[in-house]
């Protein structure tokens, strides 16, 4: 489906969505050709922005493009074609096609808690191949300036947000409410389709939460799945930078592991154990 909604315009609203796409555009024209050179088109999984055209020219680009999305290609391609017989078109010229994919980071987290630890942690996963939602009930908690690359969520219940989350997304959940923590752990482990999910506690946090979510349905599996205590265990300290530090670098290690392939959770005693700052 063709979206008329300009090229510029797209890629800035695919951009703040997390959304990939491909940029297609006419870098060369020969003879008769539908469009000039210079003209673009967006692609995404399942729309188009703009146009280069019609026909079967634009069919063809079309699925050049989608093939460059499901194979994660990052690399600019160029196509030339020649608009006769082959493609169904008349013109009787010829173009070349230029094909620059805009990835947007495989990696989307939905970070819970704009406290002390959360404001420590929002800008060490900014700076990683991360889209952050960051998500608290209380606006005046967030900091004037929110770093880029992470979206500001005010939300009355933080809870409903978990929902809005795609597949084998990343929760860290370190709110200043036990209860919301139990609520967020309970919602994101029914879920169960994420890649990671932490939460900030203590070994006595985790087996006080195990016992409350197995009676909520929760399964062994499922919470075996839970890391709680979470942070790398070479990073000591309480302080919240040194929290945030611990917590990113398991996040790190943990898309970093096999290519990004479901690793089996480590023990508690081999984590960091973290209790929530006062």
């Amino acid at each position: 489906m063709m979206n008329r909604v300009d090229w510029i315009s797209a890629l800035n609203k695919l951009r703040d969505k997390g959304e990939s796409c491909v940029l297609v555009t006419i870098l060369e024209e020969r003879g008769s050709t539908p469009r000039n050179s210079g003209s673009k088109m967006v692609v995404t999984a399942d729309r188009t922005f703009e146009t280069i055209g019609g026909g079967h020219l634009e069919h063809k680009a079309m699925k050049i493009a989608r093939q460059m999305l499901v194979d994660g290609d990052s690399e600019v391609r160029l196509e030339k074609f020649s608009l006769g017989a082959s493609l169904g078109q008349c013109c009787g010229g010829a173009t070349t096609l230029l094909f620059e994919p805009v990835l947007q980071p495989a990696i989307q987290i939905a970070l819970f808690g704009a406290g002390h630890v959360g404001r420590a942690l929002a800008p060490l996963l900014a700076s990683l191949p991360c889209k952050v939602r960051w998500i608290d009930s209380r606006d005046n908690e967030f900091p004037e300036e929110i770093p880029h690359g992470v979206e500001k969520v005010v939300n009355e219940f933080p809870v409903d947000e978990v929902d809005e989350m795609p597949p084998h997304s990343y929760y860290i959940v370190l709110t200043h409410n036990h209860q919301l923590d139990q609520e967020l752990s309970e919602r994101i482990l029914k879920r169960g389709d994420f890649d990671y999910f932490g939460l900030i506690g203590s070994r006595t946090k985790r087996k006080r939460f195990e016992h409350r979510l197995k009676a909520r349905g929760i399964g062994e599996a499922m919470l075996e799945r839970m890391i709680c205590p979470m942070g790398i265990p070479q990073v000591k300290g309480k302080l919240p930078a040194e929290i945030a530090i611990a917590v990113a670098g398991e996040v790190i290690a943990h898309y970093n592991a096999d290519f990004g392939e479901q690793k089996k959770p480590k023990t508690d005693d081999q984590r960091l154990s973290i209790c929530r700052p006062a």
